[in-house]
């Protein structure tokens, strides 16, 4: 992943080249005050594909926490006739 953009506040008076920036940019813009870190901004697609990407990971981390605990796993074969028969399709 790139690293992110850094823009000093004051930049954020231009709104409208903000929300061009935010809308280019594949990484989250750092928005500093005072030469620190202050917010974040960056594009709503951005925003989702990253909460998609963390949703993703927490089901590969419990899944992979369910098999190191012992919980076994049906065959998606099984799974698939076992749905077929229990609803009927």
């Amino acid at each position: 992943m790139a690293l992110p953009k850094v823009i000093p506040i004051n930049e954020l008076k231009n709104t409208a080249k903000i929300s061009q920036t935010c809308k280019e940019s594949d990484v989250p813009i750092i928005v500093t005050k005072n030469g620190y870190s202050d917010m974040v901004l960056m594009s709503v697609d951005l925003y989702e594909r990253q909460l998609a990407e963390a949703e993703l990971a927490g089901i590969i981390n419990e899944a992979i926490m369910e098999e190191e605990n012992g919980v076994s796993w049906i065959d998606g074969d099984e799974f698939f006739a076992s749905m077929k028969e229990k609803y009927g399709a």
